[in-house]
């Protein structure tokens, strides 16, 4: 395993960047009419899932690190209830949702044991 030297290293960025460039290129299709609604929210919230990791990791503390990670979470769970919104209202189908969520799961599962780590390192 080779060192971390900085956020680009870490799997969960990279994961979360494929996840965002993924948002993108499925809202594509959506109505112009949704440019400034859902189209914005999913990508907004997409992107912000690696902005924050790299953000925390350029931090001074641990705790700032851990706090940008737990906001990362949250554009995470925003992002897949926007997903899912836009299925319900048939703005996405039901295979570009679930290969959406899919990847936010992934990212999810990554996210959590690294803030665990985190906070382990920290002694919170």
């Amino acid at each position: 395993m080779s060192a971390i030297r900085s956020y680009r290293d870490l799997i969960v960025w990279q994961k979360a960047m494929a996840l965002a460039a993924l948002c993108y290129t499925k809202t594509r299709t959506f109505p112009r009419s949704e440019l400034f609604g859902m189209t914005s929210q999913i990508r907004r919230s997409a992107a912000s899932v690696p902005a924050n990791i790299a953000e925390g990791n350029g931090r001074e503390n641990t705790g700032s690190y851990i706090h940008a990670l737990r906001i990362s979470q949250g554009s995470l769970k925003e992002l897949e209830t926007h997903v899912m919104l836009a299925q319900t209202v048939e703005l996405m189908g039901h295979d570009d949702a679930e290969e959406i969520l899919s990847l936010c799961e992934e990212v999810g599962k990554l996210l959590r044991p690294l803030i665990r780590s985190l906070q382990d390192k920290a002694g919170q």
